[in-house]
């Protein structure tokens, strides 16, 4: 492989935005991608592959490379040096790369990859967590899977098409797909495409959600017709999930504290054909109790530390602090307390987080079974997927029922 500069520069501007102006990765990604219109597909691939490669192996490559944060642009050549012998990259006479020891750089290599916190390149406090929560063996095999490259995986939008039919159209377009019997409406990519820019998309024909995320929406057992209620929609991949599982039919109320976020997904309902969903911000603690025991079925995909999303987000083990594992399970508590309200006599609930900690899955539901408002409700059932079982992203998703 030969680097060519404008590309290199690129990736350097990139990861200093990412590493010293705390930049999100995807964001930056995207960004670097639009720089030049020229570029041809196997140029973009370079660019973002080699970003979020370096960010994910960042504590690795720096530590190989003997710097420290923050880093100024030298420190970021030498980073990217450190990851372009290891890749066996002939390495060009610019000036950046004067006097890279080679020998030294693979040698640190097998020293540091005995170590798991430099191996899986994670931080000291992540680790000692997990193994906490997870234990030693099952923690380490999830850090290796996590680390891995996330695979673009489509939910097929049943309201507009079938899985059959978008295979077969994406296979005209050269884009191959392959099946899973367990994810049912899912299309696994055979290898890395833009799918964003096809006319299909833009149809709404698809989105691009992970396999896991694809099984909360199940997990929540609705029907057509049903009064059903997504407390922390988001952009609303799994709202918009629920409204093809439903038919269309009923209501669905995609609630939010963030009014951005539920602007996105009035575009993405729009493009996706669904017309039963109802749109409420959460501004004051009037919207929630105008919905208490309205509802048939309450989805809680409660924030969380994202520590099952790791392969996807990358540079969320660098931007993730302790204590705002801590202070993101004091808000799991109170969503749960507050938006359980809002479940019926005889509905459901499910309580979800893309987080493998048992502190923020089963402990907290085990915690909320125990208080007043907890005891109206009955465990039905769990599902805990970890990314090294399934291959895909971890998850969490309890389902409670209300008493009569």
């Amino acid at each position: 492989m030969r680097l060519h500069r404008n590309l290199v520069f690129t990736v350097i501007d990139s990861l200093l935005a990412i590493f010293n102006e705390g930049e999100y990765a995807d964001k930056v990604v995207a960004r670097a991608l639009k720089k030049d219109k020229r570029w041809g597909s196997s140029d973009r691939k370079f660019v973002a592959e080699t970003i979020y490669e370096i960010v994910r192996w960042k504590r690795l490559y720096a530590e190989i490379a003997e710097v420290r944060e923050p880093y100024d642009r030298d420190n970021v050549w030498r980073i990217f040096a450190a990851w372009a012998v290891l890749r066996g990259i002939m390495l060009p006479d610019w000036k950046y790369f004067e006097g890279t020891p080679a020998r030294k750089i693979k040698g640190r290599f097998d020293e540091l990859s005995k170590i798991r916190k430099f191996k899986e390149s994670i931080p000291d406090w992540m680790d000692e967590l997990g193994v906490k929560e997870l234990g030693e063996a099952t923690w380490a095999k999830e850090l290796e899977a996590q680390n891995k490259q996330a695979e673009v995986i489509l939910r097929v939008n049943t309201l507009k098409t079938t899985k059959e039919k978008l295979r077969a159209i994406l296979m005209d377009l050269n884009i191959e797909t392959y099946t899973s019997k367990d994810y049912q409406d899912a299309l696994i990519l055979k290898e890395r495409a833009n799918v964003f820019m096809t006319d299909v998309f833009k149809q709404g024909y698809f989105e691009v959600q992970d396999a896991s995320s694809q099984l909360v929406a199940y997990f929540l057992d609705v029907a057509p017709g049903m009064r059903v209620v997504d407390t922390c929609a988001g952009a609303g991949g799994k709202s918009l999930h629920l409204a093809s599982l439903m038919e269309n039919k009923g209501q669905l109320i995609a609630m939010d504290i963030y009014e951005s976020k539920l602007k996105q997904l009035k575009l993405r309902a729009k493009r996706n054909g669904v017309h039963n969903i109802e749109f409420r911000v959460i501004d004051s603690t009037k919207v929630i109790k105008k919905l208490h025991e309205k509802a048939d079925r309450v989805l809680i995909d409660a924030p969380c530390s994202g520590l099952g999303v790791m392969k996807r987000n990358p540079d969320s083990k660098w931007k993730l602090q302790p204590e705002f594992i801590d202070n993101i399970k004091k808000v799991q508590a109170e969503v749960l307390q507050n938006y359980s309200k809002i479940v019926k006599p005889g509905g459901k609930m499910v309580y979800a987080t893309c987080s493998v900690l048992p502190s923020e899955n089963e402990e907290q539901v085990k915690h909320f079974l125990n208080t007043e408002a907890g005891k109206n409700f009955t465990f039905v059932k769990e599902r805990k997927v970890l990314a090294h079982q399934s291959g895909y992203d971890g998850f969490y998703m309890a389902l409670l029922e209300r008493k009569l």
